[in-house]
């Protein structure tokens, strides 16, 4: 501050000064209003630069706060990457992941130190944490040096096979910078993604799909044993997802099914024979244009995205929208009509292209909209692009029934302050008498009184519109022609004046009196007029000269020699032109005798269109649509194929689940094959009988050898666990969204083996987060009763809003019906809950043969005497206990 300049190490004592400085001032300068001067951010960066490096776990996370926000605020933090690379070994989890964010927003920048700390990323990737994990695989993709490719390569293929969807997630993302580093290694990555196609995770179905898109997206065959995968899991998948693959599946359908927009086609989704004979007779009747059935694949894929247009995601509706309007039947488009218009109410950046696919719709189809044609009535907080697309749908609304309401919109449009509006309102006018013959005189009798306004814009715009109205009935209309000539002088703006000059040019043999005047005037302000004006003036000049030669060839000679000398070539070339044309003269040649027929030819009238006619050559949704131009990385949708491809292409054969855990009670019987079933051995036999004339004869010896007889009975049945074939399964509320601040958790029985202990019983648990933060360190707590036995699920380090997550669990009942009461906790608080189970499903589903079932009913009948004797034996001895009391 003091302005004192430092070379080398001659000024130690000032360093010395300004450190103590820096310690003294710090709260002061983090607490100014004023804007901090670029010697106080050197001394802001050199305390974090010092917390960075300090001993204290707490100083340094708050460092890597404050640095995170100064990335987020936009400003560059980039001084800071050696102290803040020397904590990405740090142990702590929060650290870390702080270190990681900075990390990849830096490690292109900074390539040189990121590489220095590849090993730390190489063993953040085996780290626990999958969020480590993730980050980690994300720094190394981000560091864009071709040295590396090899290792950023068996990173993406380890996270594409780890046990978290999160990081296969993250594997997918790398994809696409690997592939934009190194486009070689696009075999090895078509391989992951092929793989990551099959994920059944929905939250890694949109993310590969982008993958997709970016490296293969001419590679539909992998697609094809994915499509009803993918269909089906649509509507669970992140919003971001759904777009893509919606649009992904777009593509997919057009070259894969037949078109389902023939005339008179019909729409049944099977085509069974019919139950009566008469309906037979009638379709032998019907003719062979009905012949069309939908693809089952087709109609799946539009009932799975139907549900979301209700998504509260705009782009998904859009999304949608389109879908069904390049591969929905025409009847069925006009499902998607009111969730575009519901999305009129959102913001006007949304507007704006909704409003843009709504014009290029209703062109084609007018009945979709019309229902709702005042929701695009124009407001007067409206912006002008807003009410510009309104005033486009509104006019391609315009019909016989609807034009007088239409019409008298216009009316207060044309009077808006908004000129640039005002002017298109009355281009809007033109089309509509354009396209409407029943209204041409009205809108433009509405024009000419529009000539007299205030507004010189209002004024040209209705004088090139009627122009343009007056090619189409020119011999009807004279008077309107000798109106605007009267209202020459006063029209000031070019455009206007060189319309109503082209007018008296081309409808001269009209207005015979009118146009020599006309020319008069402009030739004494010939030299002031613009470039438009003088063109049109000479064009005037000549087809008068041409028609009324008496009157004007003076004045045509003046004009075409104040045109030669203008400034403007095009004038110069233009009068010189004429001149040969027209004069004739020894080196105009045979040019002259054809000039008549140059200049006076019969024009056609123009066609008043719509700007967003062709627009649908464009897929809707698109850039490109929003643009009207083909923009970088545009897939232009196929044409249906007039045959459709092989369906069963997408079959996909399903693999029963093999039943590997088969445990028996007691002493288990070998399996026999399947030829050996019903077999006839009678050294089987024999070796059965013996065991049970054993089993009969110690049985009757005492009543403990019944309670043995008990055991090997049982003993000698081989009880298979089997899954369960029928019954539903019903989830429970294990805790309300409201009771644990956000958290939520159902549960259900699977009916399945535990796998944690055989005596358990085995419980999936879906955790969700309802709320708008973070949910940390969701685990179980304590237990009522201390000694319940439980195998808790794995601590979830952390849960996403809106996310849901399902874990297993085991809780040993204790063959009671008795609930189990257990604490579900976060980070910050703890929940009460409690699972009680019904007794269905504390037993376990097992299957005997009938062989077994018939020797298990008879011997149950001679355990019923050894099993009496015992109970009268406990009846007596407690007779007797209680005698003697």
């Amino acid at each position: 501050n003091s302005g004192t300049k430092i070379h080398g190490n001659r000024c130690d004592g000032g360093i010395k000064c300004l450190k103590q400085a820096s310690n003294a001032t710090t709260t002061f300068l983090c607490s100014a209003a004023q804007p901090l001067s670029p010697p106080s951010s050197v001394l802001r960066n050199e305390d974090l630069k010092e917390m960075l490096e300090s001993n204290k776990e707490s100083l340094k996370l708050e460092a890597m706060k404050r640095v995170v926000g100064l990335i987020a605020k936009g400003k560059n933090a980039s001084e800071l990457f050696p102290a803040v690379v020397k904590n990405v070994a740090s142990k702590n989890i929060e650290l870390k992941k702080l270190v990681y964010v900075y990390l990849v927003r830096y490690a292109e920048e900074q390539q040189d130190l990121a590489l220095l700390s590849i090993s730390t990323f190489q063993r953040a990737l085996k780290e626990p944490n999958q969020f480590i994990r993730a980050s980690a695989l994300r720094v190394l993709s981000s560091i864009r040096v071709p040295i590396i490719v090899p290792i950023m390569m068996l990173a993406i293929k380890e996270a594409a096979a780890d046990m978290s969807p999160y990081v296969r997630k993250t594997s997918a993302h790398a994809i696409q910078k690997l592939y934009s580093l190194d486009p070689d290694q696009k075999e090895q990555l078509i391989e992951v993604i092929e793989k990551l196609l099959k994920d059944k995770s929905t939250l890694v179905a949109g993310s590969v799909v982008v993958a997709f898109e970016e490296v293969c997206p001419d590679r539909i065959d992998l697609i094809h044993k994915n499509y009803r995968k993918l269909c089906n899991l649509l509507v669970d998948v992140e919003e971001w997802g759904q777009v893509v693959i919606i649009s992904m599946l777009t593509r997919y359908a057009r070259t894969q099914f037949t078109s389902p927009w023939k005339e008179g086609a019909s729409f049944e989704e099977n085509n069974e024979k019919a139950f009566y004979a008469s309906d037979s007779e009638e379709k032998s009747e019907r003719t062979e244009a009905e012949a069309y059935v939908m693809d089952p694949d087709h109609r799946l894929l539009l009932r799975n995205t139907k549900p979301l247009l209700q998504s509260r995601n705009t782009a998904v509706v859009m999304s949608v929208a389109q879908l069904y309007w390049h591969l929905a039947p025409r009847h069925e488009v006009n499902l998607v009509t009111k969730s575009l218009v519901r999305l009129l109410r959102s913001h006007r950046e949304v507007q704006y292209i909704v409003l843009q696919n709504i014009a290029t719709m209703s062109i084609q189809r007018k009945g979709m909209f019309e229902p709702y044609m005042k929701s695009f009535y124009v407001r007067s907080t409206d912006a002008t692009h807003i009410k510009t697309l309104k005033l486009e749908i509104l006019t391609n609304l315009a019909n016989e029934a609807n034009i007088s309401t239409i019409l008298r919109e216009f009316q207060t449009y044309v009077k808006s302050q908004d000129k640039a509006f005002a002017a298109a309102t009355i281009q809007a006018i033109g089309r509509c008498a354009t396209n409407i013959s029943e209204v041409t005189d009205t809108c433009l009798n509405g024009l000419v009184l529009l000539l007299s306004n205030r507004d010189e814009t209002v004024v040209a715009e209705s004088v090139v519109v009627i122009k343009k109205l007056l090619q189409t009935q020119p011999t009807q209309h004279s008077e309107i022609i000798k109106h605007m000539a009267k209202l020459f002088d006063n029209i000031t703006v070019s455009m206007a004046r060189a319309s109503i000059l082209w007018l008296m040019g081309e409808y001269c043999d009209r207005v015979p009196k009118i146009a020599p005047d006309v020319l008069r005037k402009m030739a004494k302000s010939f030299t002031a007029e613009e470039d438009i004006v003088k063109l049109q003036t000479v064009n005037l000049a000549a087809k008068l000269y041409l028609t009324n030669s008496k009157q004007t060839k003076l004045l045509t000679q003046y004009i075409l020699n104040l045109g030669k000398y203008d400034q403007s070539y095009d004038i110069r070339d233009r009068t010189r032109f004429i001149r040969q044309l027209i004069v004739p003269n020894e080196k105009s040649g045979a040019l002259n005798k054809y000039a008549r027929r140059i200049l006076l030819a019969p024009k056609p009238a123009p066609v008043l269109e719509s700007a967003f006619k062709d627009r649908d050559r464009y897929q809707l949704g698109t850039l490109s649509h929003s643009l009207n131009s083909k923009a970088s990385g545009y897939q232009e949708l196929s044409d249906w194929p007039a045959v459709a491809p092989d369906q069963s292409v997408r079959n996909v054969e399903v693999v029963e689940p093999v039943q590997e855990w088969a445990p028996s009670v007691g002493k288990t019987k070998k399996l026999k094959s399947d030829d050996k079933f019903y077999s006839d051995n009678e050294e089987e036999k024999a070796e059965e009988e013996s065991e049970s004339s054993e089993g009969s004869s110690s049985s009757s010896s005492s009543s403990s050898g019944g309670g043995k007889m008990v055991a090997d009975v049982y003993s000698r049945a081989s009880f298979q666990v089997t899954a369960p074939s029928f019954g539903p399964v019903k989830t429970y509320e294990l805790l309300h969204h409201m009771t644990g601040k956000g958290l939520s958790a159902k549960y259900h029985f699977p009916r399945q083996p535990c796998l944690h202990q055989p005596g358990m019983v085995a419980v999936q648990v879906t955790l969700s987060n309802g709320s708008d933060r973070s949910l940390e360190e969701i685990h179980v707590g304590d237990r009522s009763p201390a000694s319940l036995n439980i195998h808790c699920f794995n601590t979830i380090e952390r849960l996403e809003p809106e996310a849901s997550v399902t874990v297993s669990m085991g809780i040993d009942f204790s063959d009671s019906t008795q609930a189990a009461n257990f604490q579900l906790c976060t980070k910050e608080d703890g929940f009460s809950v409690s699972i009680q189970p019904a007794v269905g499903e504390l037993l376990m589903p097992s299957s005997l043969s009938e062989q077994d079932f018939s020797r298990e009913q008879g011997e149950k009948k001679i355990l019923q005497a050894p099993l009496v004797q015992l109970q009268a034996k406990c009846a007596l001895l407690l007779c007797v206990f209680n005698i003697r009391r």
